[in-house]
């Protein structure tokens, strides 16, 4: 089991239509779901998405209160925490925002919502079962295979994650206007083959500052196909990347913005 500590570790969608995301999603990344305690489905219950490797994340409705505070259809990451309470203490003395203050979530464990010094919300969280969740394989179809802050201010976003988590800092790639593309990895390590995301600052386009997940897939332009013929829309992409995987980021038919990973067979 890894030890999830200062990493992502679950992904969670809250949208507009929790069916119509599960359905679009299920035929674009080949995910699974189960109602949370495995309900039979009701239009509100916490759905868990699987991929070849297990569980990673799950679905659920906004809630009603989030939605009256203007909350839109968004992918939020977990990271783990030793110390829920203590841990908040300690990332809003580095510079976070608490959004909202450490609970429990019955048969879950303990959350609260933060927002990192470049401006992207996160949430931390520590479970109430001791037991872990094995890693998958690298690439694992259906599972995360890149994170990428679009942060207000990168050099702040950066620090943060290594001070407060211990991630460690890869090369930086020149992309002119944009700036620099800097390589970060989870687990402190700094060699390129080690890397597992990205810092850089949020393009134009993107409305406020977001993580941004790259969920697996097994062929690139299938997902294409399938984003598209789905009702979601492509922002970019498909796009060679170092290591001659391809990319595409888009947005679901809600207004999620997501992209996807993979190898292009064609």
């Amino acid at each position: 089991m890894s030890d999830p500590v200062g990493k992502f570790f679950w992904y969670e969608l809250m949208t507009s239509d929790p069916k119509a995301a599960m359905a679009f999603y299920g035929d674009v990344v080949g995910w699974t779901f189960t109602p949370f305690g495995n309900a039979e489905y009701d239009g509100d219950a916490y759905n868990v998405i699987s991929g070849s490797g297990g569980p990673l994340g799950g679905v659920m409705a906004i809630p009603e209160e989030a939605k009256g505070c203007g909350m839109t259809p968004w992918w939020g990451g977990y990271v783990g925490a030793a110390d829920v309470d203590a841990d908040a203490d300690r990332l809003a003395r580095a510079g976070a925002t608490v959004m909202r203050a450490p609970e429990d979530i019955p048969g879950v464990g303990r959350f609260a919502v933060m927002k990192e010094p470049g401006g992207a919300v996160f949430m931390l969280l520590k479970g109430s079962s001791p037991e872990g969740m094995p890693p998958p394989p690298a690439m694992a179809p259906g599972h995360v295979g890149w994170h990428e802050l679009l942060s207000a201010d990168p050099e702040a976003s950066l620090a943060f994650l290594q001070g407060q988590f211990g991630w460690g800092k890869g090369d930086g790639m020149d992309m002119g206007e944009m700036g620099t593309y800097q390589l970060v990895s989870m687990d402190g390590a700094t060699g390129f083959d080690r890397m597992q995301g990205a810092v850089m600052k949020a393009p134009p386009g993107v409305p406020v500052p977001a993580w941004l997940f790259y969920f697996n897939v097994a062929d690139i332009d299938v997902a294409k196909s399938k984003i598209e013929a789905g009702g979601g829309t492509i922002a970019h992409g498909p796009m060679e990347v170092p290591g001659g995987a391809w990319i595409i980021q888009a947005a679901d038919p809600q207004g999620a913005m997501f992209a996807v990973v993979g190898w292009r067979k064609a």
